[in-house]
């Protein structure tokens, strides 16, 4: 089974019969503010990825971590992987895994997947918080923090009671923290965090808006991240990709300035959606997601506008993401607007 996601444009504009150029996409959660790459050595291109490059100790600063991590090729390669990753480490013929019941689906899928080929994991799915009696039925327990798409955010206090309880009993914890850039309070990742029986997976395309880099971080301990190493191979970060994210992770100024351009534009966003869809909404700082039942119609009218936003998986709301420019920000306004008219005339 594949899973759609957001992006994919082309795809949607091909469907509405429309040049791709006429289209906004905000459909991804990606910061539209990407870092500044500049010329990329020709000896990057030409070596093989080296990993004593510098970029695990760059990672390790800037998330403040108490190691260093696992580079992977985005997070979504650790997510396929963890579940034959951990197999290994549970006593038991028959497991089980609490994820979330509304999240990022891959998480579910590769899960399900290798239960359905090794009839090893059990997938339990939790509402909001696992319950204690979900945690103590357990082997692992999955946190998204915070929850894509809904936004809900887990504090670092009740992580790291959730991480202890599963701890004394020798299960895991993975906390999967791609949107956890801004704030990065809540992150389970301190100097001083124990990493045994953690995962934690980061993910830099969000933040530094550099999705096609493909670029994510596990952050476990060493006996973990070597069956992660084992089980990629070798070179599964491209050369060119490291390089310009350690430039990333260490430009702190950067990173101060585009936060404060992320939080404002996401404050605007906000405002303009008070003023058109009065729903329900939720969400971070790069995305917000509103909640309507009438999301499908929706997304509809918005692809017929040449806007393109994400149909959350329930098909109960709509995720926006942030529009980079002014060009960009009337035109999500105007299309706001019209469908305010649209929805008030249906009323």
């Amino acid at each position: 089974m594949v899973i759609k996601h957001g992006g994919n444009l082309l795809q949607i504009a091909n469907r509405y019969e429309s040049d791709v150029k006429d289209w906004l996409d905000l459909s991804t959660g990606v910061s539209p503010f990407t870092y500044p790459i500049g010329e990329i050595p020709n000896h990057v291109w030409n070596q093989l990825p080296q990993t004593n490059d510098g970029l695990e100790a760059a990672a390790k600063i800037y998330y403040n971590a108490p190691n260093e991590p696992v580079a992977v090729a985005g997070s979504q390669a650790a997510i396929m992987l963890l579940p034959r990753v951990l197999m290994s480490y549970q006593k038991s013929e028959r497991c089980v895994v609490a994820l979330p019941r509304v999240g990022y689906k891959e998480h579910e899928h590769a899960w399900r997947t290798f239960e359905q080929n090794n009839s090893h994991w059990q997938v339990l799915l939790y509402e909001e918080f696992p319950t204690s009696e979900q945690v103590e039925r357990s082997d692992v327990v999955l946190v998204i923090n915070p929850n894509n798409p809904s936004g809900q955010k887990f504090s670092s206090a009740y992580l790291k009671q959730l991480h202890q309880s599963l701890q004394q009993r020798n299960k895991a914890l993975i906390v999967d923290e791609a949107f956890a850039d801004i704030p990065s309070e809540q992150s389970m990742l301190t100097p001083d965090t124990d990493m045994d029986n953690l995962i934690v997976l980061r993910s830099v395309g969000k933040f530094f808006g550099l999705a096609g880099a493909r670029v994510g971080f596990v952050f476990a301990n060493t006996a973990i991240k070597q069956q992660i190493e084992e089980l990629m191979g070798p070179w599964t970060v491209t050369g060119p990709s490291r390089w310009v994210m350690k430039q990333a992770l260490l430009d702190s100024k950067w990173q101060s300035r585009v936060t404060k351009r992320i939080q404002q534009a996401s404050e605007r966003l906000n405002q303009l959606l008070d003023n058109t869809l009065s729903f329900p909404r939720a969400g971070t700082d790069l995305f917000t997601t509103v909640y309507t039942d009438d999301a499908i119609h929706l997304h509809d009218q918005l692809c017929r506008l040449n806007i393109l936003v994400r149909l959350c998986d329930e098909k109960n709301a709509l995720r926006f993401g942030l529009p980079e420019n002014e060009f960009q920000w009337q035109k999500l306004e105007r299309a706001l607007l019209e469908l305010k008219q649209k929805i008030g005339a249906s009323q």
